[in-house]
């Protein structure tokens, strides 16, 4: 299987996504459009993955390839191709299918509770999670529901957490991907920023990452090798 990967920033950790595609022996593409405005072209490959980063979904004077980007995950998912946007992909993938992006509504960081809709409990890369389970979360724009998308998973602070649009094409507010390495990475890396979100981070962040940490990669790898499994 042929797979392409957008990165959106210069620090993009493909974590549990990257574990279940290579147990699967797909071949990947990387693509940096925040570089060189380069997006992958869907006859080139058989799934799309879009990571996060630190501009909004909305940020088109910055990132002007967003629109087009945007449009490309709504093809793709629309003809029922395997799309994943994970945080700032899924407010991209949301963008594309005509929802309305809510920019700074939803701060939300750390390992946190989200929780399965009946469809979510019903879909078929949701469905072995427990109805609510910790996930790492760092974001603080939101989304409105795309017409005509499956709500599948919403937290206390974002209602829209998880949608799929048609067979394959899935948004994930959550960072599913972030293992309890990721998490350690980034939190070396951006100490000031995390420091400004949660004051208590640095001290307790050891605590969390084994005991809701824990938990959240086991259920992260799951979503992974679930979606991996509809390319």
């Amino acid at each position: 299987m042929r797979v392409a990967i957008v990165e959106n920033t210069g620090i993009t950790h493909h974590g549990q996504v990257g574990v279940a595609l290579h147990e699967a022996g797909a071949r990947i593409e990387l693509f940096k459009p925040w570089r060189d405005q380069t997006l992958p072209k869907p006859e080139e490959c058989d799934a799309l993955v879009v990571f996060g980063g630190e501009q909004s979904a909305r940020d088109d004077h910055t990132h002007p390839y967003l629109p087009a980007l945007a449009a490309l995950m709504r093809q793709m998912a629309e003809q029922d191709r395997a799309v994943l946007g994970i945080c700032l992909g899924s407010q991209l993938l949301a963008r594309g299918c005509g929802a309305e992006n809510r920019l700074g509504q939803a701060t939300e960081f750390g390992w946190c509770r989200v929780g399965l809709t009946p469809l979510g409990a019903a879909d078929p890369v949701l469905a072995p999670l427990p109805a609510e389970f910790p996930i790492f979360q760092w974001h603080s724009d939101t989304f409105s529901l795309p017409p005509g998308a499956q709500h599948l998973a919403q937290s206390d602070r974002a209602a829209h957490q998880a949608f799929r649009i048609g067979r394959a094409g899935y948004g994930m507010q959550f960072h599913f991907e972030a293992s309890r390495a990721v998490v350690a990475d980034w939190s070396r890396e951006f100490p000031e920023i995390i420091q400004n979100l949660d004051p208590d981070w640095a001290e307790q962040h050891p605590h969390h990452a084994q005991t809701k940490g824990l938990a959240a990669d086991q259920h992260g790898l799951a979503i992974a090798r679930a979606w991996v499994s509809l390319i």
